[in-house]
């Protein structure tokens, strides 16, 4: 039988992929497990690791290491887990920003969908818009309404251009038909800053970081990005009440490296989902204001390819680049 040059190919790429023994898939997890984290200690993405990782361990009986590597806001981190074995002991924990990403880089160190097996989404909350408590504006259609009449001069801080956040931004003015000025910080709290120093007009958060200044009255919000009102903030409304067709949900959420056991992953999924299960955990995201959104591997995946081809439409309508 002779073999087509597809058929040679096709087989070169079985054999160069990544293997692992059946017995090493069933053996899971037989050593230390780590979790590589895109941002600083102490954020909510370093804080959900740790707490899944501590179940792991009482359930597994291995140690789970928890690591930041915050370089290149997601890039190197995500990096270091496409390339590591994939036999389930390095896992990232994924944060919204890695669709956005996708979307606006021209280069990346890794495919962001071949290079990773999904395991699950974990937790989700929305986006929010929020002004200081005494401030004039008084809903997010004034917001709008300012924009609308003054292009270029209402103001909002958020982090980063070429985040998520400047996609949502961008997509709201897009649908509402006006042009916010964007003021790019480093992080929430400089942005934070500046508002209530009346250098911004507004500021767009997730609502990790928002709810806890909502709760002890240093914000007021306007809007929340959900596709429906938020439980945590169920007298805010939603941003598509004002401007129609805007809806997002920022997530966190685990990926392995490519070719690890489907065996695993449906391990590590039961163990997240039995997690998010524990009262010590369901009160640690009631007080944050964060829900659980445990996934199947085919419900992740579609959702990461589907929130990055909206950021792609967003990215070519605007013009938009990384500074990231």
């Amino acid at each position: 039988m002779r073999w087509s040059r597809r058929r040679v190919l096709a087989a070169a790429a079985v054999l160069a992929a990544p293997r692992v023994s059946m017995a090493q898939a069933a053996a899971w997890p037989n050593r230390t497990i780590r979790i590589i984290v895109p941002t600083a200690p102490g954020g909510s993405p370093d804080v959900i690791a740790r707490l899944l990782g501590s179940k792991f361990t009482e359930r597994l009986g291995q140690p789970v290491v928890v690591e930041s590597i915050p370089q290149g806001v997601g890039l190197v981190s995500n990096q270091v887990v496409a390339k590591s074995e994939p036999d389930g002991h390095t896992l990232a924990m994924l944060t919204g920003g890695f669709t956005a990403q996708a979307a606006v880089m021209k280069s990346l160190p890794y495919d962001p969908l071949k290079d990773f097996a999904f395991v699950t989404s974990v937790v989700a909350y929305p986006m929010i818009y929020g002004v200081v408590p005494n401030s004039s504006i008084a809903s997010f259609k004034d917001l709008v309404d300012r924009a609308k009449a003054s292009p270029g001069k209402v103001s909002y801080g958020t982090v980063g251009g070429g985040s998520v956040y400047h996609l949502l931004g961008k997509w709201v003015d897009n649908q509402a038909g006006i042009d916010m000025l964007l003021v790019p910080y480093r992080g929430s709290v400089p942005a934070f800053t500046d508002l209530i120093g009346g250098r911004v007009d507004s500021m767009l958060d997730t609502a990790t970081s928002a709810i806890p200044r909502i709760r002890n009255g240093q914000l007021r919000p306007l809007a929340v990005s959900s596709p429906e009102r938020y439980p945590f903030l169920p007298d805010t409304p939603t941003i598509e009440e004002t401007v129609p067709g805007v809806k997002a949900m920022s997530w966190l959420g685990l990926a392995a490296p490519a070719h690890t056991p489907r065996t695993t992953i449906d391990k590590i999924n039961s163990e997240v989902r039995h997690a998010l299960e524990r009262d010590d955990i369901k009160k640690w995201l009631t007080d944050a204001g964060v829900l659980a959104a445990p996934s199947t591997p085919e419900e992740f995946r579609a959702r990461i390819e589907a929130e990055t081809a909206v950021w792609k439409r967003i990215v070519e309508a605007n013009g938009i680049t990384s500074d990231q």
